[in-house]
């Protein structure tokens, strides 16, 4: 577990780390530059994720399991918000069903923390947890990530997932996604890409989503503006900052 400057969590938790690059929001991931500088720190479990390509760090499709990581939620005494494998994705086609069923025990063995699981796959998060061994669990929020209007299927594919709470994160946002359907949707998360490479997030883009949220009654949180340098854009929208959550109903 790390401790996190992410505004809408308290903490990673990375039972699983390396992913694969799918679609346009993955190109300039965060998680491959970071799994790259902890290779270099010497840190066993990030040893051959990622590879150099045109001068970055790109993901080389490898996987990494950590069964040794399901100990260590039971070790926080404090409730915490915990984001689930900021270094992956949980619903990896390489992520066995007998792996997210142990992610999932430890979840409901610790129901003082909350957790979030974001993935970009939630078609394979659709067909597994309708599994028997997979209740609802309260504390378990399950979200999709949603960069442009070419992945708002992601969108009905999370519909299918029995949840208490279903989240959509427009990060990075790269295109308007005026046409999302946030029915059943209880929040969204929206910010713009940061680092050295961030692509531009046009502002009517944001607008459009806090008024599909407005529609809908889902929870609007802007995170960040983006750009090579993100504190100095900041996270105002309107002349404020928008922090709302999502209440939780089972």
């Amino acid at each position: 577990m790390a401790e996190t400057s992410i505004e809408w969590t308290d903490a990673t938790w990375n039972p699983v780390a390396g992913c694969t690059i799918l679609t346009a929001g993955c190109t300039n991931c965060y998680a491959m530059r970071m799994a790259a500088r902890l290779e270099a720190m010497g840190t066993e479990k990030y040893i051959g994720l990622t590879r150099k390509s045109g001068g970055r760090a790109k993901w080389t499709g490898k996987i990494h399991l950590d069964w040794k990581s399901l100990e260590v939620p039971a070790r926080w005494s404090k409730p915490r918000l915990v984001f689930v494998n900021s270094m992956s994705d949980l619903f990896h086609t390489d992520v066995p069903p007998d792996f997210i069923e142990a992610v999932w025990k430890t979840m409901e063995a610790t129901p003082r923390h909350t957790y979030q699981i974001l993935t970009k796959r939630p078609d394979r998060m659709a067909e597994i947890l309708p599994g028997a061994q997979f209740k609802v669990l309260p504390n378990v929020w399950l979200g999709t990530s949603v960069e442009d209007a070419r992945v708002l299927h992601r969108l009905e594919a999370l519909r299918h997932v029995p949840a208490a709470v279903r989240f959509a994160s427009f990060e990075p946002l790269i295109g308007s996604v005026s046409g999302a359907d946030l029915t059943e949707i209880n929040w969204a998360i929206v910010g713009g890409e940061s680092g050295p490479q961030a692509r531009y997030m046009d502002p009517k883009w944001v607008h459009e989503i806090e008024r599909l949220c407005r529609d809908t009654g889902a929870a609007f949180f802007f995170k960040q503006w983006g750009g090579k340098n993100k504190k100095a854009a900041g996270r105002e929208l309107n002349g404020r900052t928008y922090n709302e959550m999502p209440s939780i109903s089972v």
